[in-house]
């Protein structure tokens, strides 16, 4: 029986970061993998999603040369090449995860595992049709998620979709229904609309992305109305009919009941962890909310040798999450003492037009929490570098705890700001006061010169609004 220091299920974002650090500290690693190297971030959600945002953007300066002083005719979106574009850029991540484990004399084993015990796994080998059984000291779970469905509208891939199929469409739908207005909702509604597409957006809650900060959510859905993407907020969908031409959604809504006719219908409803038909029960791994596994601050399970990290544990569902959890857990499993990861200081990205990037506490929480606050925010359509861009929506909101002068929380909408969220984590992590960034100098003409005047606006130094 082949044995490894460290064996992984899963080669997402999560498990192949994992796996190569460590091999990086001198562990004999496998990873068990049923289906495309870098699981679904890469193949089918972050990196592929990003690719057909990028050709809408693409495609939306073309037909707005005017605006930017040169002449673009007879401009057409042609979805059979931008899918085209989307699986070339994901295929080549997955290739680049794939060489990343070759490189790093990691084992990469295909097919479906499952756990035997807290230092066994068997992988089903379905091409093969083998089962092998392989031993570990420590098993590491980073299976995932997959798609949510609603009880009354399940998904069957042709009418009722999810992120899968919206990827990879064949042709454009003349009107598509999108259910959820999470990150992935919203992202798939603005592509839809940039190509033209008639798009409903119906959200449960009472607005459009509800983890953000309320002003966020207020900004962008004046854009996506802008867009011409009809915003249903505090809307409930009752049931969806597929028999017909159209898809018919009855939603209950603050004015009553409506029927809203679309020839597709986009699930995004959240997800669902891949915790079940894994072995969990049978080696008696303790769960919380449901399916989710629970850990401790270095993602141990309760039985001794299993580990998991990422979606499939109650922590933020998001790639850049797993992979430094998988980071923690290995070097915890090494000795190295690691830091435990600070959840509350978690950037969350949505690649909308225009972008929406947030880290810490909204100005909602803050108040129910009952601290004394000061806000800072800067518009966007004050700064040079916007203008000058053609990029002027959105704005740079602070929230300043006004005792100590420190960042609780910040909310950025605009072109490229999840480019720019980063250094207020890393000002966070060490403790970066309001102060500390007025005194900054910041690059001009830059748009991160917004986040420098968004402190100052928090003690009322602002110099350009």
């Amino acid at each position: 029986m082949e044995r490894f220091d460290i064996l992984v299920i899963g080669s997402g974002p999560g498990g192949y970061v994992a796996a190569v650090r460590a091999a990086q500290l001198g562990r004999s690693v496998a990873v068990v993998e049923r289906s495309e190297i870098g699981g679904i971030c890469l193949n089918w959600g972050c990196i592929p999603t990003k690719a057909l945002l990028k050709s809408a953007q693409a495609y939306t300066y073309a037909r707005h040369a005017a605006e930017y002083g040169f002449e673009a005719t007879d401009v057409k979106a042609d979805i059979t090449r931008m899918v085209e574009r989307s699986r070339g850029v994901a295929a080549q991540m997955s290739k680049g995860v794939e060489f990343l484990l070759k490189k790093n004399k990691i084992t990469l084993i295909k097919g479906e595992g499952v756990l035997k015990s807290g230092h066994t796994v068997e992988v089903n080998d379905f091409e093969a049709g083998t089962r092998t059984v392989y031993e570990a000291d420590h098993i590491i779970l980073a299976v995932g998620s997959r798609a949510n469905s609603l009880p009354f509208a399940p998904i069957d891939g042709e009418r009722i979709i999810s992120y899968r199929q919206a990827l990879v469409p064949d042709k454009l739908p003349k009107s598509l229904a999108v259910i959820g207005s999470g990150a992935i909702g919203s992202e798939f509604a603005f592509f839809y609309r940039s190509l033209g597409v008639e798009v409903y957006l119906i959200e449960y809650l009472d607005r459009v992305l509800p983890v953000e900060d309320d002003d966020v959510s207020a900004q962008i859905s004046r854009s996506f109305r802008k867009a011409g993407i009809k915003v249903m907020t505090a809307a409930q969908v009752k049931s969806v009919d597929t028999a017909g031409e159209l898809c018919k959604l009855t939603v209950e809504t603050k004015k009553g009941t409506e029927v809203i006719e679309a020839g597709t219908v986009l699930s995004a409803v959240g997800v669902i962890p891949n915790t079940d038909s894994i072995g969990l029960e049978e080696v008696g791994v303790e769960m919380v909310r449901g399916r989710k596994i629970k850990v401790d601050e270095y993602y141990r399970t309760n039985v001794e040798g299993i580990y998991a990290i990422g979606d499939i544990i109650p922590t933020q569902a998001l790639a850049h999450v797993a992979s430094a959890e998988g980071i923690c857990c290995v070097e915890a499993i090494c000795g190295l003492n690691p830091r435990p990861i600070d959840y509350g200081n978690i950037p969350g990205c949505t690649y909308v037009t225009p972008e929406v990037a947030s880290v810490g506490m909204t100005e909602r929480a803050v108040k129910e929490a009952g601290i004394e606050y000061k806000v800072g925010k800067f518009f966007f359509l004050a700064s040079g570098k916007a203008a000058a861009a053609g990029e002027k929506d959105g704005f740079v909101k602070l929230i300043i705890d006004a005792a100590t002068d420190r960042i609780l929380g910040a909310h950025l909408v605009g072109a490229n700001v999840t480019e720019m969220i980063s250094g207020i984590v890393a000002g966070r992590n060490t403790g970066m006061t309001a102060s500390d960034l007025i005194h900054s100098v910041h690059p001009h003409p830059t748009m991160s010169e917004a986040i420098m005047e968004a402190a100052e606006a928090s003690h009322g130094e602002c110099i350009h609004q």
